[in-house]
């Protein structure tokens, strides 16, 4: 790709964790969500700095992301959160991955594959108590899943469900949810003829209901820094990547110069221009055309005209003194000023995910030293 890169402060995360595993009970387990590339961040690091930071727990979507931890958290205990094709079940069982099992066929399929494999896979159910998605539907899911505590190649270790949505209150709809999931896990315990390790909460509901903690909590943009910056709040964490790249070219124009496809800004009034070496194939947004800012020199610049493939526009100011080379932050902060994935995704009107997990994988990450001015 580009010269652009990606900086990730590896004591802002060890940091993060803390946070989340001061926060829970210590019979809790974070389960460390780190599928799409650990939310942008890098996947391969990640596991091994959280490894590292006493984190025992992952969860995935996908095999080749559990072969990736796998390779950075050896001794860890990996979830699939993605349902499992029964021809995954040798990797997954060499990998040592725990697949979750969605329904009644997909669960007797995957122990046909076990069984015939010779192997006996571990596994937790899924139930879906409202999302939608994945799972056992909670209204019969004691009927649906009880034969397969009987099957041969699977060793069920664990349930889990996944909230629609969370809030604050005795309205929160999530209840609802929790209600039906206890309901299935004390059926699942009785055919199991044992304790099964729950888990329940993601990042949202591990804030607001400590009372979901259970066996594990799966933090994934939490962990990350975003959702979770209220002083008073359970658990507060901060951003620890930042993205950036170079200038490339900067040049006075005069009022009603017309910048970029089509047009879309003319200058106003005369001005300095910069380009910088960064564009939509690399995960900026063109939504965020003629609407957001990038910082250099420590000052805010607006982004004008449209974002482009691979180069963007901005305003620095008519007395500006960028120079090609020059720094500039897309994500991150600069001096005394910062931009966020937060704040892009507020003019996006998506969320900090979409906008983290969008920055091109090929990017260069760097994992760097804590920034002096926080700490983090």
């Amino acid at each position: 790709m580009g010269p652009s890169w990606v900086e990730i402060d590896p004591g802002g995360l060890r940091a993060n964790l803390e946070a989340l595993r001061s926060a829970l009970p210590k019979a809790t387990e974070p389960v460390l969500v780190v599928k799409a590339n650990a939310y942008g961040h890098g996947a391969a690091q990640v596991a091994k700095l959280a490894a590292g930071a006493g984190v025992k727990w992952f969860a995935v979507a996908y095999p080749d992301e559990a072969a990736t931890v796998r390779r950075a958290a050896p001794r860890a205990r990996i979830v699939l959160l993605g349902p499992a094709d029964p021809a995954e079940v040798a990797l997954l069982a060499r990998l040592r991955v725990i697949p979750i099992v969605v329904d009644a066929d997909h669960g007797r399929s995957l122990a046909a594959e076990a069984k015939k494999r010779k192997v006996r896979l571990s596994v937790h159910l899924k139930i879906d108590t409202g999302m939608g998605r994945l799972g056992f539907p909670w209204s019969d899911a004691a009927t649906a899943m009880g034969p397969l505590f009987r099957e041969e190649g699977l060793k069920i270790d664990g349930i889990c469900s996944h909230f629609a949505r969370v809030e604050s209150g005795r309205d929160d709809p999530a209840r609802a949810q929790a209600e039906r999931f206890f309901h299935v896990v004390e059926a699942a315990e009785q055919a199991a003829g044992r304790r099964l390790f729950r888990h329940v909460s993601s990042s949202r509901a591990a804030l607001l209901h400590p009372e979901w903690d259970l066996d594990g909590v799966r933090p994934g943009i939490l962990a990350y820094g975003y959702g979770a910056s209220d002083a008073a709040g359970r658990i507060q964490t901060r951003p620890v990547l930042q993205w950036k790249t170079r200038v490339v070219q900067v040049r006075r124009v005069p009022a009603g110069t017309a910048v970029g496809y089509y047009g879309t800004y003319t200058t106003p009034a005369a001005t300095t221009l910069a380009v910088i070496a960064a564009g939509y194939a690399d995960g900026y947004l063109r939504t965020l055309s003629n609407r957001s800012h990038v910082l250099i020199g420590g000052r805010r610049c607006r982004v004008v005209g449209r974002v482009s493939m691979n180069w963007i526009t901005v305003d620095a100011g008519l007395y500006a003194s960028a120079k090609p080379g020059d720094e500039a932050v897309l994500i991150g902060r600069q001096g005394n000023q910062e931009i966020w994935a937060d704040e892009l995704a507020t003019l996006c009107r998506t969320i900090p995910y979409e906008i983290l997990t969008g920055i091109n994988a090929s990017i260069e990450r760097r994992y760097t030293n804590p920034h002096p001015q926080t700490g983090t």
